[in-house]
């Protein structure tokens, strides 16, 4: 879609669908599921539709298995093909999530953007690259190369960015700094099994607080969707929410549900909050240099 018609076609008000699933055991079924799941959004309304990270697989980084690069796919490829013609049947802004196959040997966790006349818009490599217990991407993964560039779409320019990255304040801080309209967050965390109440509690809200707190510094809406289900040792804990640019809660999920989350959003209202807290007119982008080095010895 041209830049012409996208700003024309750009509207203040927005309806956004948060999908949050979980892995029903096999891909075709998990592919299956989630058209449907989409299909349910647009015929609600959503104009914008965000898919949780890695959707069309299970979360198969909890161990190393060289065989699982067999998951990797290009782009264009099958699932752009497909998510491409529902997105144009629909009407609807889709953001997926896929394991790239960029090169032999050399894959990426990839968001794509698809237009509503089903053509790529653009797409973002994960910059963040865990390894913990349970999350081993830095064996599938290498980091992200494109920066963080805002894709622009007809319903505004979306600072998308994955899972890990929703840690660091200064991938947000680019992407707004780049004129994000607003940020979203494709994502796969939950619980160790061994993880204590109290320990699930404290890990699930540090999720929600630092999210939240990347709205308020930056003055833009925040969607974050997560899985749900059990897969191996992981719980993933769902939870998906929307904050406004002031970080108040519009919208959240249930931790162990499938859902269809729908939010609205004012795109104006960051134009007003920003006016209030003008964080950006007062920031000293000349002396922040230390921030360039990796500790201040």
């Amino acid at each position: 879609m041209n830049r012409t018609a996208v700003n024309q076609l750009r509207a203040t008000k927005l309806r956004a669908a948060l999908i949050q699933q979980a892995w029903v055991g096999n891909r075709k079924e998990m592919v299956a599921a989630t058209c449907r799941t989409i299909r349910t959004a647009a015929s609600q309304g959503a104009q914008l539709v965000l898919c949780q990270e890695l959707h069309t697989s299970a979360y198969f980084c909890q161990q190393e298995l060289v065989e699982r690069h067999d998951l990797a796919e290009t782009i264009p490829g099958p699932s752009t093909t497909l998510f491409g013609a529902l997105a144009q049947e629909l009407g609807i802004v889709l953001v997926i999530s896929l394991f790239e196959r960029r090169a032999p040997g050399l894959s990426h966790n990839t968001a794509v953007v698809i237009e509503r006349d089903g053509s790529i818009a653009g797409t973002y490599r994960k910059m963040h690259i865990p390894d913990d217990p349970g999350f081993h991407e830095k064996f599938y993964f290498a980091p992200g190369d494109q920066g963080f560039e805002p894709i622009v779409t007809s319903v505004g320019k979306l600072g998308v960015l994955i899972c890990w990255d929703q840690w660091y304040p200064e991938a947000a801080r680019l992407m707004a700094l780049a004129g994000a309209d607003l940020l979203l967050y494709p994502t796969a965390i939950g619980w160790s099994q061994g993880d204590d109440a109290e320990e699930r509690a404290r890990q699930r809200e540090a999720w929600i607080t630092v999210q939240r707190s990347h709205a308020i510094t930056n003055g833009l809406p925040v969607l974050a969707v997560n899985r749900c289900g059990s897969e191996q040792d992981c719980q993933f804990w769902g939870s998906s929410f929307a904050a406004g640019p002031q970080g108040e809660l519009l919208a959240q999920a249930a931790i162990g549900e499938e859902s269809v989350l729908l939010v609205d959003l004012d795109l104006e209202r960051s134009e007003n909050v920003r006016r209030w807290w003008p964080f950006l007119r007062d920031r000293r982008i000349d002396a922040y240099g230390g921030l360039l080095k990796r500790w201040r010895d």
